[in-house]
C-alpha cells in the first residue's frame, strides 16, 4: 500500500508549463499523467499554506501546489503540537464500516466468550501472516473473522490452499492446523469452493491491498504483522466504539467455540 520509489522521484521533479490555478479537474489530470498506476482520490484545499491535500489510492496522503507542479510526501508537523499531520489523516482514511463486511464469506473463530470483533485478511502463504497467527493465538474473549485472501500473484499456491481449508468438515481447525502447524488439509471429495473473488473485490475496493490486515470492530484498518499485546490494546481501545454485529448464516456454520 505504499507508493513506488519512482513515484517519489516523478512527483517531485516533474514540472507542467501551464498553470491552471485551483481547477481541481485539471489538477487531478496532471497528477494522474504524471502519477500512472496512482488512483487519485479527492483534491482539497489545506488549511495550511497554500497546498492541497491529495488522496492517493484510497489511504495515502500527499500534498501539492495549485498547479500540481509538486509533490510533498512524508512527515507534516505540527511545531505546536508535534503531531504528524500527515501520519494522523492516513489513520482517518484507514478505515470501513465493519457492518459492511462480507461476514457469511468468512471462517468464524470464537475464543473465550467472544465479546470482542476483529477481522483478519490473510493468505496462507503469506509469511507475515505467518508470523501474526501465534500472536493472535494468545488473544482471547474474541470472534476472529477470517477472510482467505491469497495474493496468487506472489503465491501461486495460496488459493489452492485456500480453498483447501474453506471446504474442510473443520476450516477453523484446518486454518489453525496450516498456519501454526505447518500441517497442510487434506483434499475433500466435496463439491466446494472458497469465495476468494468476492473476498478479493471487497478487499480491493476497501483499498486493502496486502497481508496481513486486520480490522478491528470500530473499522480501523492495521495492515502488517502486529503483536498480541499491540492486539489487545487496539481491542480494548476499539470495542469502546464498536457497534453489534450480526453473523450471517452461512458463517455460523463454521464457528468452533474453543
Amino acid at each position: 500500500m505504499m507508493f513506488k520509489q519512482s513515484l517519489i522521484a516523478v512527483s517531485l521533479f516533474a514540472a507542467f508549463s501551464s498553470a491552471y490555478g485551483a481547477d481541481i479537474e485539471q489538477m487531478r489530470k496532471q497528477l494522474t499523467e504524471h502519477m500512472p498506476g496512482t488512483h487519485i482520490g479527492t483534491i482539497t484545499k489545506s488549511p495550511y499554506a497554500d497546498l492541497y491535500e491529495v488522496v492517493a489510492n484510497g489511504i495515502n496522503v500527499f500534498y501539492t501546489d495549485e498547479n500540481a507542479n509538486i509533490a510533498i510526501i512524508g512527515k507534516m508537523i505540527n511545531l505546536k503540537t508535534g503531531k504528524d499531520l500527515v501520519q494522523a489523516r492516513n489513520q482517518e482514511l484507514m478505515h470501513l464500516d465493519f457492518a459492511s463486511l462480507p461476514l457469511d464469506k468468512a471462517i468464524v473463530k470464537v475464543k473465550g466468550n467472544g465479546s470482542r470483533k476483529l477481522a483478519v485478511f490473510s493468505d496462507p502463504d503469506c509469511p507475515f501472516c505467518h508470523e501474526l497467527e501465534p500472536e493472535l493465538d494468545k488473544v482471547t474473549d474474541v470472534t476472529m473473522y477470517i477472510f482467505l485472501y491469497p495474493l496468487a500473484e506472489l503465491h501461486p499456491d495460496s488459493e489452492r490452499k485456500a480453498n483447501l481449508v474453506w471446504c474442510a468438515d473443520n476450516p477453523v481447525k484446518a486454518w489453525d492446523d496450516l498456519m501454526l502447524n505447518g500441517k497442510e488439509p487434506a483434499a475433500t471429495k466435496k463439491t466446494c469452493e472458497a469465495p476468494l473473488k468476492a473476498i478479493k473485490e471487497f478487499a480491493q475496493k476497501s483499498w486493502i491491498t496486502g497481508t496481513p490486515a486486520l480490522v478491528f470492530s470500530d473499522g480501523q484498518i492495521v495492515a502488517g504483522s502486529v503483536n498480541s499485546v499491540q492486539i489487545e490494546n487496539y481491542l480494548e481501545e476499539k470495542a469502546k466504539a464498536a457497534t453489534p454485529v450480526k453473523v450471517k448464516s452461512a458463517a455460523a456454520e463454521t464457528v468452533n467455540k474453543l
